[in-house]
C-alpha cells in the first residue's frame, strides 16, 4: 500500500483543516488507518485510528471532541477533520497503515507510511 497524505497548512487558533491520505491497491480495505505526528524535538505520537470498516475509532485524549477520523473505502482515502485548533497541534502529521484489527498506538503497528504534510497553527 502507498499513501500519499495532503491538506496541511498554516491556520490561525481556533481554525479547522482536513487531512486526506489516499491509498494505493485494492488491499487498502484490508487496512486500519492511523493517524500520527511528529512535532521537531519530540517523538512521533499517536493522534487517531479506525479500524477496516469504520466500525470503531480511538482518538488520543489531546484531540478528543475536536479531532474526526474518517475513511472512504471506495476512494481509498481515510480522512482526519481537525476543528478548533491549537499552537501545540503544529507537527507533521503522517498516515499509516496497520495489518492488524486491533488499535495499535504505536508506530510499530504500522507497515505503510505517507510521507508526512505539515501543519501549522499560530496563536
Amino acid at each position: 500500500v502507498q499513501l500519499q497524505a495532503s491538506g496541511g497548512g498554516l491556520v490561525q487558533a481556533g481554525d479547522s483543516l482536513r487531512l486526506s491520505c489516499a491509498g494505493s491497491g485494492r488491499t487498502f480495505i484490508s487496512y486500519s488507518m492511523g493517524w500520527f505526528r511528529q512535532a521537531p524535538g519530540k517523538e512521533r505520537e499517536f493522534v487517531a485510528w479506525i479500524s477496516y470498516r469504520d466500525r470503531s475509532k480511538q482518538y488520543q485524549d489531546s484531540v478528543k471532541g475536536r479531532f474526526t477520523i474518517a475513511r472512504d473505502n471506495a476512494k481509498s482515502t481515510v480522512y482526519l477533520q481537525m476543528n478548533s485548533l491549537k499552537p501545540e497541534d503544529t507537527a507533521v502529521y503522517y498516515c499509516a497503515a496497520s495489518p492488524f484489527y486491533q488499535v495499535k498506538t504505536e508506530p510499530r503497528g504500522y507497515d505503510y507510511w505517507g510521507q508526512g504534510t505539515q501543519v501549522t497553527v499560530s496563536s
